[in-house]
């Protein structure tokens, strides 16, 4: 088996592929200015005890409320220091929070967190002490023997500090090609195409659960069983994919196509087939309502959290910066404007680190201008003369 870790960096986030013997099986998007905050450090204050729900409350840097379940309390529920209101302790962020629900963290720390902790100065006060890795360098670590290739030379020599010069290749050229690129998009959307045309899956998050959907269209052979079985065979492969790229959570329902439950029992198993490299997935079987039941733990937020959908202000001011960032290497020494509707220009703004990046890499600052009578998804990107910039 081979893997390769592919990241393209451009001004304010950082788009990270996984590819196992050259097919895509998981993406994540590192924006610095918004990271989801899994394995920061903590000085944090407990607020309250929450006997009911086996846990406490906590106040973590920022202003942030966490919650710490007993089992992760550690020394501290069973040592000197007992749980209660108003003790100030170091923690870990485990899970991100998602969902309108706070981070989840744990007291367990390693050797280092603790002497990062100790170390920490500021008082007793709640304070974010130290911040995790990000996608790249967590994937990384987690697949010691992929390759790693980025387009960023910044990049290159910050992983170069951490892994080593030589587990770090340097591309002069974007390193998603454009059959990734069109996979990535069609992650930014509901809708994923069967292979071969022959049908598509519809993936609908809510708060509760994801129900995805297998659409056969016209390509079922309307009422033959024969090929209404291989169209939910082709299907059920590509949900288990798609859950892992959109990286879903929690309770996930798949509706297959025209089947009645008897038949749709057949492929519970292959369904499960195709779970089997997800280590956060467990197949839980079909359900009296004849659809197949799968529980995804939650870590990180999943896909559409972090983006929003392809015409969410920073999700496509993002991608127009990109396009700019690009255009402006393509023609060195011109002065771009990026037109944008109004909501996506103020989402911009908000990231000037992203901006101050921008104006970094190519050597010009670039203008922006608010349209109202544009809409996120209609930026346009115009050279300018440098006075009128």
């Amino acid at each position: 088996m081979s893997l390769r870790i592919l990241a393209s960096a451009s001004p304010g986030e950082v788009r990270v592929t996984l590819l196992q013997d050259g097919a895509l099986v998981e993406y994540w998007v590192d924006r610095p200015a918004l990271p989801d905050g899994v394995g920061d450090l903590h000085r944090a204050r407990v607020t309250a005890l929450a006997p009911a729900m086996a846990g406490a409350f906590l106040l973590l840097g920022g202003g942030e409320t966490g919650f710490l379940p007993d089992d992760e309390a550690g020394a501290v529920r069973h040592g000197a220091a007992r749980l209660q209101e108003g003790l100030v302790l170091p923690v870990r962020v485990t899970r991100a929070a998602q969902g309108g629900k706070g981070p989840r963290v744990t007291a367990r720390l390693s050797e280092r967190e603790a002497a990062l902790a100790a170390a920490a100065t500021g008082g007793s006060a709640p304070a974010l002490l130290a911040r995790g890795p990000g996608h790249l360098l967590r994937l990384a670590r987690l697949h010691r023997d992929a390759s790693l290739t980025v387009d960023a030379p910044t990049l290159a020599a910050t992983l170069r500090g951490v892994l080593g010069r030589d587990r770090v290749t340097l591309a002069r050229a974007p390193v998603l090609d454009d059959a990734l690129e069109a996979e990535i998009e069609v992650l930014a959307g509901p809708e994923a195409p069967l292979p071969g045309g022959q049908g598509r899956i519809l993936v609908h998050p809510t708060p509760a659960l994801t129900a995805i959907d297998v659409d056969a269209g016209t390509a079922a052979g309307a009422r033959d069983p024969a090929a209404q079985e291989r169209l939910n065979l082709v299907a059920v492969q590509e949900a288990a994919r798609q859950i892992r790229l959109r990286n879903l959570a929690g309770p996930i329902l798949v509706d297959l196509a025209g089947m009645p439950a008897k038949r749709r029992a057949a492929l519970a198993a292959p369904f499960e087939a195709a779970l089997a490299t997800d280590a956060l997935a467990v197949m839980k079987g079909l359900g009296p309502l004849g659809l197949l039941e799968v529980l995804r733990r939650r870590t990180h937020p999943p896909l559409h959290e972090v983006l929003g959908g392809r015409m969410a202000p920073v999700t496509a001011g993002l991608a127009a910066l990109r396009r700019a960032a690009r255009e402006a290497a393509a023609n060195p020494g011109r002065v771009l404007a990026l037109h944008a509707a109004p909501a996506v220009a103020t989402a911009l703004r908000g990231l000037p680190a992203a901006l101050a990046a921008y104006a970094a890499e190519t050597g010009r600052p670039l203008a922006l201008h608010a349209d109202a009578a544009r809409r996120p998804g209609e930026e346009s990107i115009e050279e300018v003369s440098p006075r009128a910039g």
